[in-house]
């Protein structure tokens, strides 16, 4: 992988969802050249967090960055040009062809590789489980928290997934909501609101929905999306901390961190850079 300045990069993420915004936002504000895939109905839970809203809204805004939704790759180094984040509607890479990225992120968490192979662009990175490196990317990073978390696996694959929520204040799946039957969700909530245990935050069919613990609520599906039985549908953050809401978490942060080491490491070193 041979290239210039660092700032010249054009890189591609596949998903905009909450995880892959984060690493987005690290590397757009480090001055790489950012663009992002989605699905054409996204279901991010964390929606306030997720570049994915803009798919909905036409555009979002993630701790300062804008990203604006796009009909075409012809779009997106216009929009990176204003300093925003292009999305386009295309989970099947279509785009990869025509813009050509120097660098291509699934940041989809979605346990499997999805037709992803090291040979689709210079540098291939994949977040979590479900790929394997050397084959499907040159790089996987550890997204299971705890010791390895954020680890660059340049031979073999990360962990499989726990399924076990992040542990806040105390409380993992019980500060979790899941929808208990399939239906079209009608939200009585927004996200930033406080609410009590028992307090009902949403309607999925004939069934209440209600706040499984006291704080303050995080992360809640958009209303009128259907959604399937056992989807996650809403994430109550006991702390009560309406700001951490609006703001990145440390997971998303840290995991965009390293994926900027794992590009920076690679373009310098690209013979000699170990696992991390």
């Amino acid at each position: 992988m041979t290239m210039g300045n660092l700032r010249d990069l054009k890189v591609l993420i596949r998903g905009a969802g909450e995880m892959a915004s984060g690493v987005a936002h690290v590397l757009r504000t480090s001055g790489l050249k950012v663009a992002m895939t989605e699905v054409d109905a996204p279901l991010a839970i964390r929606r306030s967090v997720s570049f994915c809203e803009c798919v909905w809204e036409g555009s979002c805004m993630v701790e300062g960055v804008t990203a604006k939704e796009v009909e075409k790759w012809e779009d997106f180094d216009a929009v990176i040009d204003r300093g925003e984040v292009p999305v386009i509607v295309d989970p099947e890479l279509r785009s990869l062809g025509g813009w050509k990225p120097d660098v291509l992120i699934d940041a989809t968490l979605a346990k499997r590789s999805m037709g992803l192979k090291s040979e689709l662009a210079p540098l291939v990175i994949a977040l979590g489980s479900g790929f394997l490196a050397p084959e499907d990317a040159d790089i996987v990073v550890e997204t299971n928290r705890g010791h390895d978390l954020g680890r660059l696996i340049r031979q073999g694959a990360a962990a499989p997934n726990t399924g076990v929520p992040g542990m806040i204040a105390g409380f993992s799946h019980e500060r979790v909501v899941y929808a208990p039957c399939r239906g079209t969700l009608k939200s009585l909530k927004s996200i930033g609101d406080l609410v009590e245990a028992g307090e009902p935050i949403a309607v999925l069919g004939d069934a209440t929905i209600a706040s499984p613990l006291k704080g303050v609520l995080r992360g809640l599906m958009r209303d009128g999306a259907r959604v399937r039985e056992g989807l996650k549908i809403a994430d109550v953050d006991p702390r009560g901390e309406v700001d951490y809401c609006r703001t990145i978490s440390e997971k998303a942060r840290g995991l965009g961190t390293n994926v900027l080491w794992a590009i920076v490491s690679t373009v310098n070193s690209p013979n000699e850079a170990p696992d991390g």
